[in-house]
């Protein structure tokens, strides 16, 4: 008899029971004592977040179906409405599953969900219930997620809390807010401390480049395999893709309190020419515009444009497939396919990394597939997102600049430029009033953008409408043939665009290379600076005769030789050329020339790689970017990375023949003793080969 209660007991210590609803009910009382407002399992807390929860993945990554234990909202005095979802388990263990860099362990190495932990572990799968609401809902950008673990020690029952906040603001990273034994912190009368604590969670800018950088992965891992699934299955033209999930990111967006995000459930299969899934989409697409206060004229081009494919394309017409009993079946269009994808893996990725290059990175993913005539192909590529960031440093963009692209593709260093101006903004003024004053003129009135090609000009367009919408000054037109320099639109309309500051990556067919862009930009601007990415022997002759004719009203700066930034999508030799505007060059002013052929960056092209395999971070890279800055801005005193081989400064002529770093660089004309050695060296050993090749040969004969 006492050894049987002995193995009973030992039993009970292997598979402890489950204390969980003695858990749930705990937590239960507790917010009722504090008259805390809570819906339960079965309860719906409102139709947004319940239709978030059961269209998201679930806990087991299958379709739908997450139920929160308890879900609930905190409201501040000044009406923020946060959403609650608590999350309750019962054994000792179960409160929380870490990774080695101490966050929560929802995604394995290869960027799949964890789902197992999510299961297991009460804050992960809380967690996993506030990306639901996150990913797709528009009312909402943070949610705070609760796990609470019980369990019975000694007799007693021990009950522990994992308290996090997750916004879009944070890229959806859980930081935790504080240690907390019991719910009371979430009663009316503490939540303005609560709010207080999350206010002070924001991630450091290191944290935020990280999480720039796994963004970008994800961004460009979701949109190859959409890309895929359009070549493969659906067989949509590489022509159609860019404006096709253009025009479905406006429709899927929605305008808060305005304009309802498109549904995939509103693609009903209708097959009239009138009321169809084109011409829902459509609609959509044109209310979205309307919202956004677009000019006429500019919203019509953009209606024009995607007509060609939501309407006069036939991919509207659903899909007929014969089912086993050979009948033809309605099936859904191929908008439709598209726009589930879109919806449920695109869209959640986008909202939450608004500020970053996005359709950028659309049109150089969906434009691998493009077959460009090799003439063309410098042509089309966009300027990587580190690179338009340098640039915007080495002209020491601030709030009070006017910046203007010439050929403005997504509009990558407009957003480099706002993201600066914005900081800078913030940084400075501390009225709260006067800074979204001056924000709103930084989006509206400071940025402008010229395009030529249409189907580049609407992703312009919509990269800045995402980035807070600062599109109002995008332009679709030929900047050396129709553009003047002025406001086209609004209140400021024929006034000049007072710019200062010029960025540029111009088409490199273009006479001199380019440079005639960077002539007619210049010839526009009193003062500022300048900075242009550009075929580097443009400047050693081939930019002639406007490398000269710049010189006459502007300095040279520097002259910085580029790694090779483009491998695999424009195989030339780049350079960035940075000017002080406005002052006539003069002959015995050094320039400063960099060699940053090295810049820290291992580089592949492996079509099917994501970005952290084909641009690797192995020396440095950053801060090889920042010294650039520094040298071009300060001087030799801030070499460290770079040798000083590979920094000189030098004076040029005033014929703009001699520009690049090689045509400065000085050789050490008296060889060593030591060279002389590595010479005979190598004589010897090529002279050795040579012998054992003729062996062979006479061998074979």
């Amino acid at each position: 008899k006492i050894n049987n209660i002995e193995i009973i007991f030992i039993r009970e210590e292997k598979m402890p029971k489950s204390i969980e609803e003695k858990v749930e009910d705990l937590a239960k009382r507790e917010l009722e004592r504090g008259n805390c407002k809570f819906y339960l399992k079965t309860e719906s807390i409102n139709e947004e977040i319940e239709k978030a929860l059961r269209e998201y993945p679930s806990k087991k990554g299958r379709d739908g179906g997450n139920k929160p234990d308890i879900k609930l909202f905190i409201i501040t005095k000044k009406m923020r409405k946060i959403p609650i979802m608590i999350e309750v388990k019962g054994t000792k263990g179960d409160l929380i599953k870490l990774n080695k860099n101490n966050e929560i362990d929802n995604i394995k190495k290869d960027g799949n969900i964890n789902y197992i932990n999510i299961q297991k572990y009460a804050v992960n799968g809380a967690v996993h219930y506030a990306n639901a609401i996150l990913d797709l809902t528009n009312s909402y950008n943070e949610v705070i997620a609760i796990g609470i673990n019980g369990y019975r020690e000694l007799g007693e029952v021990k009950i522990e809390l994992g308290v996090y906040y997750i916004s879009k603001e944070n890229f959806k990273t859980p930081k935790k807010i504080g240690e907390f034994s019991d719910l009371t912190f979430l009663y009316e009368k503490n939540v303005d401390k609560l709010i207080e604590q999350i206010d002070i969670l924001s991630l450091t800018d290191e944290e935020k480049e990280v999480k720039e950088k796994e963004y970008e992965n994800l961004i460009e891992e979701s949109l190859k395999k959409l890309n895929q699934k359009m070549q493969d299955d659906l067989q949509i033209s590489v022509g159609s893709r860019v404006e096709l999930i253009t025009g479905m990111i406006m429709a899927g967006l929605g305008v808060d309190g305005k304009v309802a995000p498109l549904e995939i459930e509103d693609l009903k299969g209708d097959e009239s020419r009138k009321e169809n899934d084109g011409t829902t989409i459509l609609r959509k697409i044109d209310s979205f515009l309307e919202e956004k206060n677009l000019p006429e004229e500019k919203k019509e081009m953009i209606i024009n444009d995607l007509s060609r494919v939501f309407i006069y394309s036939n991919l509207w017409k659903p899909i007929k497939a014969k089912s086993e009993s050979n009948t033809v079946n309605k099936g859904e269009s191929k908008l439709k396919t598209v726009y589930a994808i879109v919806k449920n893996n695109i869209m959640p990725l986008f909202t939450s990394a608004r500020h970053l290059d996005f359709t950028g990175n659309l049109f150089n993913i969906l434009n691998e597939w493009v077959d460009i005539p090799d003439g063309d192909r410098n042509d089309v590529v966009l300027t990587p997102r580190y690179v338009t960031e340098l640039m915007a440093k080495l002209v020491e963009v601030n709030k009070d600049s006017y910046v203007w692209d010439y050929a403005v593709g997504s509009a990558g260093f407009l957003i480099s430029a706002m993201k600066l101006m914005l900081k800078d903004a913030e940084d400075k003024i501390k009225s709260l009033e006067e800074l979204e004053k001056k924000k709103l003129d930084i989006k509206s009135k400071q940025l402008l953008g010229i395009e030529k090609r249409a189907d580049i000009y609407l992703l312009a367009v919509l990269n800045m409408i995402l980035m807070g919408d600062g599109s109002s000054n995008i332009l679709h037109k030929d900047s050396l043939k129709d553009y003047e320099g002025k406001y086209e639109q609004g209140k400021m309309k024929d006034i000049e665009y007072p710019a200062n500051v010029f960025l540029l990556n111009p088409p490199y067919s273009a006479e001199g290379k380019g440079f005639i862009f960077v002539k007619k930009a210049l010839s526009k601007m009193e003062s500022g600076k300048a900075a242009i990415l550009i075929q580097e022997n443009a400047g050693s002759g081939n930019g002639l005769p406007y490398t000269k004719d710049i010189l006459e009203k502007n300095t040279l700066l520097a002259s910085i030789h580029m790694s090779n930034i483009f491998l695999g999508k424009a195989d030339v030799p780049t350079a960035i050329y940075v000017f002080d505007v406005g002052k006539p060059h003069n002959e015995k002013a050094l320039v400063k020339f960099i060699d940053f052929s090295n810049d820290g960056y291992t580089r592949a092209n492996r079509k099917k790689s994501s970005k952290d395999v084909n641009l690797r971070n192995t020396d440095h890279a950053e801060e090889r970017y920042s010294e650039v800055v520094d040298l071009v801005l300060y001087g030799k005193s801030y070499l460290k990375y770079l040798s000083e081989d590979e920094y000189i400064e030098d004076t040029i002529s005033l014929e703009g023949n001699d520009w690049t770093f090689i045509q400065h660089r000085k050789n050490n004309t008296i060889p060593t003793e030591e060279d002389f050695r590595n010479t005979i060296k190598e004589y010897l050993s090529w002279k050795v080969s040579q012998a054992i090749s003729e062996d062979d040969v006479l061998g074979k004969k």
